[in-house]
């Protein structure tokens, strides 16, 4: 099926009908809090699945899950999908290293957030979709990560000035453009490679890049 940009799988508290598979996609999943703003959470790509640790608990979406990149992705029925990790042992040994992974990442951002700059951060969300992303070009707004970071949208602005004057991306109109991969890993926290260590340990071939 085909997942359109800014479009909403879940908001917080639905009920998740559908485990989704990501196959040329992101989707991030975004908490809401009641002045408005937003934070991450956490992304998934093509390593990952939507709804697959709420299809073994409450069931219900931690946030809100929000298309980041058109693409494509495949679903499964919920029960159908609970189905076959009661039935099938390789399968559930599979979401328990998706879950592990899942909480590594989640429990490291919150870290990250308390401690490292927008810089950092923001380059390790550029490395995060570039990642799951077979392009250099991503659909990345100031908005949009502005939201993510939970800053100003003027701070991202600085923030992706200064990283474009330090020839690691290039920006056009709701684009970035990763030029220097290797400099933009430099520019990063520990927390990238923390979080890339644990799901290529956990899930090989989770990544395609080097």
């Amino acid at each position: 099926m085909n997942l359109e940009q800014d479009e909403v799988l879940h908001e917080a508290g639905d009920i998740f009908r559908y485990v989704y598979f990501p196959h040329d996609t992101v989707v991030a999943l975004v908490a809401v809090l009641k002045d408005g703003r937003s934070a991450e959470m956490a992304v998934y790509g093509h390593e990952g699945a939507i709804g697959l640790i709420g299809s073994m608990v409450a069931r219900q979406s931690f946030g809100r899950y929000i298309v980041q990149a058109p693409g494509t992705a495949s679903r499964i029925d919920m029960e159908r999908m609970r189905e076959v990790i009661s039935s099938r042992q390789n399968v559930l040994q599979l979401v328990l290293r998706f879950g592990e992974a899942m909480m590594t990442r989640v429990l490291q951002n919150v870290a990250c957030n308390a401690v490292h700059s927008v810089e950092a951060r923001c380059s390790r969300w550029i490395l995060s979709v570039h990642d799951r992303l077979d392009r250099d070009t991503l659909p990345l707004t100031h908005e949009f990560l502005a939201d993510m970071l939970g800053v100003q949208r003027s701070t991202i602005s600085t923030v992706t000035r200064a990283l474009q004057n330090a020839g690691l991306i290039k920006q056009g109109r709701g684009l970035i453009t990763v030029t220097d991969r290797a400099g933009l890993e430099a520019a990063t926290c520990e927390c990238y490679a923390i979080v890339r260590r644990k799901f290529e340990r956990l899930l090989p071939h989770t990544y395609t890049r080097g």
